[in-house]
């Protein structure tokens, strides 16, 4: 590869190769490539646009962050201190550009995955960069991205104007500061820059630590936690911090999405249990359960839409855990059963108008067998986008063709993006328009959808169903009652 090799960005990307799928599917992306970011679930940080301060450095900003980058470095073994990221315990092995250098070094390994695309994207169009990355180019990388991110066009706030990023919320714990949050909502800004609350921290006896996370709830909400009752209005009241900030949705990450309906006496018991850390294995994952529908009947009283994110075998490899701690890329999706587990939820709240649920999955077994059916049935329930190791290009193709023909367009949530990786979030919707293009345009092609129809559902898959599925406005509903209409 020469020092200059042109970067591979090429406008029909993802689009069919049949030329008539092309030409429609060009068509459809056209509609949407300028329309507004709806970003309603992530992991951005929010001290960036509270602060509004400089990124510091490219490594920082683009590497460290990126789990996805992470694991591919890892498998190929790539000693992750020498990109910058810091065992326990230790110091800084390397500087930022060192850490760039042995990046750019190990780039090819990312060709063919959806990180390379989100990559490349944000390299050409962000900062204008029109040759390749490589050992070679490292360096005059990291000086122009550098030099960039020193200018007041690259501050947090102003690429979200930039990224025309219209709504985004981060995503905090039931015992996380929301200072940052509080800050935003005091100049303004919580509509468009929002929370979202996780309280797996607080609700999961698996949590490190649970019965002290739950004792300080009690002190962070001025609640008692000694009873199940006390405890029970302790999730309240923090789900109400949450909700005065601007949240419009509770997000949860159980190993496994089973519910479970216990009495008020059994649950208080095992509240007991749990804190004394006289429970059983079993008496967890029972308490979790029936966490969760307490969750939901909170959600039916507050109006918080409830996510689900279930199915993450959770640092798989333990000394990597123990090196680098969680979130750097050692979790692996495991099989769920979602027919059984989501009965009970379904059950208790599964028909109620007021009540919302956005179910995930890691196992894409299950789209077609369990989790299309469910949605297509139970009025409560949504599918959200494809997730995690799925939000690729074939992740993507695989959820539209294993769902749609059962749940439809209407039973899913839209697109979000999922990520911590701020300046990869245009190219991550991009990429989720064209697939969309892609497949309405194969649909009309194949006579199963009409072309005006094709160009409504494309607006609908855009912004739409995540502006209606998050609740962003008022009245719900709007683009289905001008379907039906």
């Amino acid at each position: 590869m020469s020092e200059h090799a042109p970067i591979a960005v090429d406008s029909d990307r993802l689009f069919p190769i049949e030329p008539r799928a092309r030409d429609l599917a060009r068509s459809l992306h056209a509609q949407v490539v300028d329309s507004p970011i709806i970003s309603p679930h992530g992991h951005t940080d929010p001290a960036w646009f509270a602060e509004n301060a400089h990124f510091s450095d490219p490594l920082s900003l683009l590497v460290l962050p990126d789990h996805y980058l992470l694991r591919m470095l890892y498998s190929r073994g790539v000693d992750l201190q020498s990109v910058g990221l810091v065992a326990k315990g230790a110091a800084p092995a390397v500087t930022p550009r060192e850490g760039w250098r042995c990046f750019a070094k190990h780039y090819y390994l990312f060709q063919g995955t959806p990180s390379r695309l989100w990559l490349d994207s944000t390299f050409q169009q962000v900062f204008g960069l029109d040759y390749a990355l490589n050992e070679s180019t490292a360096d005059q990388y990291f000086d122009h991205i550098s030099s960039l991110l020193a200018h007041s066009s690259f501050k947090p706030r102003a690429l979200l104007d930039r990224f025309n990023i219209q709504f985004i919320a981060t995503t905090e714990h039931a015992l996380d500061s929301l200072h940052h949050h509080e800050q935003l909502t005091s100049e303004g800004l919580s509509g468009r820059i929002t929370t979202t609350f996780r309280p797996d921290d607080v609700i999961d006896p698996h949590a490190a630590g649970f019965s002290d996370n739950v004792e300080q709830l009690g002190v962070l909400t001025g609640e008692g936690v000694a009873t199940y009752n006390d405890y029970l209005q302790a999730l309240r009241r923090r789900r109400s911090d949450f909700k005065a900030l601007g949240a419009t949705a509770s997000d949860h990450g159980p190993v496994s999405p089973v519910t479970t309906q216990l009495t008020v006496q059994v649950a208080s018991q095992l509240f007991d249990k749990c804190r004394k850390g006289t429970a059983s294995e079993a008496e967890k994952a029972q308490f979790r359960g029936h966490m969760l529908i307490e969750m939901a009947f909170m959600s039916l009283d507050d109006g918080l839409v409830m996510q689900i994110h279930p199915g993450a075998l959770r640092n798989h490899n333990r000394g990597f855990y123990e090196a680098y701690g969680a979130d750097k890329g050692g979790d692996i999706p495991q099989r769920v059963d979602y027919c059984h587990a989501l009965q009970p939820i379904l059950n208790a709240v599964g028909n109620e108008p007021g009540f919302e649920l956005i179910m995930f999955t890691l196992d894409e077994s299950t789209y077609a067998r369990e989790l299309a059916p469910l949605a297509g049935h139970y009025p409560a329930l949504r599918l959200g986008p494809p997730w995690w190791f799925h939000d690729s290009p074939e992740g993507m193709l695989r959820f539209r063709r294993s769902t749609t023909e059962t749940a439809g367009f209407y039973n899913t949530a839209g697109f979000n993006d999922d990520t911590r990786a701020f300046f990869s979030i245009p190219a991550r919707h991009d990429m989720a328009r064209r697939i969309d293009a892609r497949f309405l345009a194969e649909w009309v092609l194949e006579g199963r959808i009409t072309e005006p129809e094709a160009q409504s559902l494309i607006h609908l898959l855009t912004t739409e169903l995540a502006t209606e599925a998050y609740r962003l406005n008022k009245p719900a509903h709007s683009h289905l009652a001008r379907a039906v209409g």
